[in-house]
């Protein structure tokens, strides 16, 4: 078996076990280790330390010795070492816990009740207002706090019981959520967008540029079609009564807003603009959104010690998710590219004769597909990699690429069988709303997504426009 060959091996059966549900960081770890001690391994050097020992007439002990510490003399531990310790002194991944730390702090903070409140009084007058107010709410939210399990499970306990009370559609009331909670890995400050800036080499704060029209153009999409299907069909999102929202002044609905959109937003727009006009990097502008989010908790009776500890808890296991999957990821794709793995790819996809576009459309529908079984994680550190040295022979561009990748995962929360927001959203809702109906309901997004996508390849300066204007070319 040539080396090429083994290296396809190892992808195979990496395939296989993430399929069988083994954990995947330690999979490609144990995979890059044990294939690797296999690329690196050095007979000779191992039996010549032995002989030298027993030609010196040294005791079972020593020989023993010698023997054990031969088998690991083998390059593959000092790969493995060294790889960890890059992945946890990279600057950019240090940002992660921090935003994920300002996430779980946000969400307990006791404001998105309020802020689902203030926004349906606000646009009661739109068609359907509460789909409306849900669809912003969710944006926000998934924009403050990035984790879409979390968003899609709280909207599903808020605004879904109180949508179906209104007697809105099964199906327009749970796409709205399932994609409105998405939006939290395109939008910055998008834990996604970190990870494939680390994984790619691409500047994050150009990789945030780049995803705010694609993130609020997106957004945009779901909101225009949520109003379109309420003003065509009235019926799926009957308009409230005054005894349903209730009879509000103008300056009381302005308070409303004041006193829950605007602090939030104005915690996302500080740390966005801090990062994207270069007052600080985004680990630094992290650290203060956490700072913040803190603040927003205690300011609205929600920051308790059993919450703080809940926060801190999940944002450790989080992290340590994501590092040692890059851990795992690195060690395995140096072995892959050390044995051949890379270049036969390469070599395979080169010899097709593909066009830009054609690569481009045959590596988004193996995106797609990919994000039936697997998280949006494993994807971006694993089978992103493979990607990678192929677009400079297609002349595409990796910042390019990678906000096509971004916008290609909102799919794999909303695509059955595996749609993981429908999951989520299963398991609060009331026992009449069925899978099917969840399933039916996000389908018309999967549409305004592979949409979205389109506008981007036609006119890639929704793209490039933001980040050439602000950092230049």
């Amino acid at each position: 078996m040539t080396e090429p060959m083994v290296a396809v091996g190892m992808l195979l059966v990496l395939i296989l076990a993430i399929f069988l549900g083994f954990p995947v960081a330690f999979t490609l770890m144990a995979l890059g280790v044990g294939v690797g001690y296999y690329a690196y391994y050095d007979a000779g050097r191992m039996w010549a330390a032995y002989n030298r020992a027993v030609e010196a007439g040294a005791d079972g002990w020593t020989l023993a010795e010698t023997w054990i510490g031969g088998f690991f003399n083998n390059r593959i531990f000092d790969l493995f070492v060294n790889q960890t310790y890059s992945t946890m002194s990279n600057d950019v991944l240090t940002s992660i816990p921090l935003f994920l730390f300002m996430g779980y702090i946000v969400e307990r903070a006791n404001v998105i009740d309020r802020l689902f409140s203030a926004l349906y009084i606000a646009s009661r007058r739109i068609p359907g207002s509460m789909a409306v107010a849900a669809l912003i709410t969710c944006t926000l939210f998934a924009t403050a706090s990035g984790i879409v399990g979390a968003v899609v499970t709280l909207m599903g306990l808020l605004a879904l019981p109180s949508m179906l009370k209104a007697r809105y559609d099964v199906r327009y009331a749970t796409g709205v959520i399932c994609a409105g909670g998405t939006l939290g890995i395109l939008i910055p400050p998008s834990i996604l967008l970190i990870v494939y800036a680390a994984t790619s080499g691409v500047s994050v704060v150009r990789m945030y540029a780049a995803a705010m029209i694609p993130g609020f153009l997106l957004a945009g999409l779901y909101l225009l079609y949520v109003v379109s299907r309420a003003v065509l069909k009235p019926e799926i999102a009957p308009r409230p009564s005054k005894e349903d929202v209730g009879d509000h002044t103008f300056l009381q609905i302005c308070w409303m807003m004041l006193v829950s959109f605007v602090p939030m937003a104005v915690l996302i727009l500080s740390v966005l603009a801090s990062i994207l006009f270069g007052l600080a990097t985004p680990s630094e502008a992290a650290a203060v959104g956490a700072a913040g989010g803190l603040v927003l908790a205690a300011a609205y009776g929600g920051l308790t010690w059993e919450r703080l500890k809940e926060s801190v808890y999940l944002t450790a296991r989080a992290s340590a998710m994501v590092c040692w999957l890059f851990v795992g990821s690195a060690t395995f794709a140096s072995i892959f590219a050390y044995l051949g793995g890379q270049q036969l790819v390469s070599d395979f996809v080169t010899g097709l004769d593909m066009s830009p576009l054609m690569f481009l459309i045959v590596a988004q529908i193996i995106i797609f597909i990919l994000g039936w079984p697997l998280e949006w994680t494993e994807i971006i550190v694993i089978f992103i990699p493979i990607f990678l040295p192929l677009l400079p022979h297609f002349g595409i561009d990796p910042l390019f690429f990678g906000m096509l990748v971004a916008v290609n995962l909102q799919t794999a929360f909303l695509s059955p069988p595996m749609a993981m927001s429908a999951y989520y959203l299963k398991g609060v809702a009331p026992p009449q709303v069925q899978l099917t109906d969840i399933f039916r309901g996000m389908m018309p997004y999967m549409a305004i997504v592979i949409l979205c996508m389109v506008v981007m390849y036609v006119f890639p300066q929704t793209v490039f426009w933001l980040p050439n204007l602000v950092y230049g070319r």
